[in-house]
This record gives C-alpha cells, structure tokens and sequence, in this order.
C-alpha cells in the first residue's frame, strides 16, 4: 500500500468513525460500513478471452462477527447455492451499476479477497463502491468510493 493510499484511507477512517448503519441495543456492537480499496490488478484468461482483475480489500473486516457470513440455509438461496452466506456483497460503479458479487464469503477474511473483473481495453469506472447485504437483518453497509488504480 502506498503512503498516499494509506494516509487516504485513515482519514476515511477517521470521516467515518463516527457513523454507522446500526445502533447499539443491549450492549450489541456497532458494526461499521466498510472501507474499501484497491490492493492491485491482475490479467487472466478465462475460455481463452483476456480480463483485468481489480482485486480490493476492506480495511476495517475484523470488526465484523464471523456470524454475517456463516452459511444461511433458512434464507433464499444464490443461484443453485442454498448455503449460500448470510452477508452478500456487491460492487458497484459511482453511478450504482451493480458490476459483481459475491453470495458465499465464508468469513469476515475473505474480504480480504473480493474483486471484479472487466475485459481487457475496456476502461473500468473511476471508483467503486461495495454493499454488504445482511440479509438476515435487512441490513446494508455501504462502503467508501474506492478508486480503480493505483
């Protein structure tokens, strides 16, 4: 992470300590909105056609209970997945264009690893947004725009 990256991301750090989508009932944590960014690129090739990976972190995913993502088999299913994880998470362009998602993160980690993908020589958005979907609460956590390069 570059020192420009970093100092960017503490004073998102810093804007947004203070506010949250939940309130603390009975001593319940407050659990944060994410703060995203970008930790590299990468090409690769599937069925032969040439894609650039943005592949992005949260910053903050230790403060988010292990249970957001436990498998949800009582909640509607992701395609054919019917354990698929409490949590989803989407990106979306500034704009709101949904561009993927992830309906099976197993853990708060795996935040850690989340990305989208456009074909190669297509110009990606100049920011993206997450939204965590705890569909267990009906709760979303919007994350920061985070930019496409580095």
């Amino acid at each position: 992470m570059t020192l420009k990256t970093m100092k960017f991301m503490l004073a998102v750090v810093l804007l947004t300590a203070g506010f949250s989508t939940t309130s603390t009932v009975n001593s319940e944590p407050v659990i944060p909105n994410p703060v995203l960014y970008l930790t590299g690129t990468e090409a690769y090739q599937p069925n032969g056609k040439n894609f650039i990976r943005y592949k992005y972190d949260v910053l903050n995913k230790d403060q988010y209970p292990a249970e957001m993502f436990a498998a949800a088999p009582n909640l509607p299913p992701c395609g054919k997945n019917t354990k698929a994880s409490r949590t989803w998470v989407d990106f979306f362009d500034s704009r709101g264009k949904r561009l993927y998602g992830f309906c099976a993160l197993g853990k708060p980690a795996d935040l850690g690893t989340i990305w989208f993908a456009l074909e190669e020589g297509v110009v990606p958005p100049s920011y993206v947004y997450i939204e965590m979907n705890d569909r267990q609460t009906n709760t979303k956590y919007k994350s920061n725009l985070a930019d496409t390069t580095n």
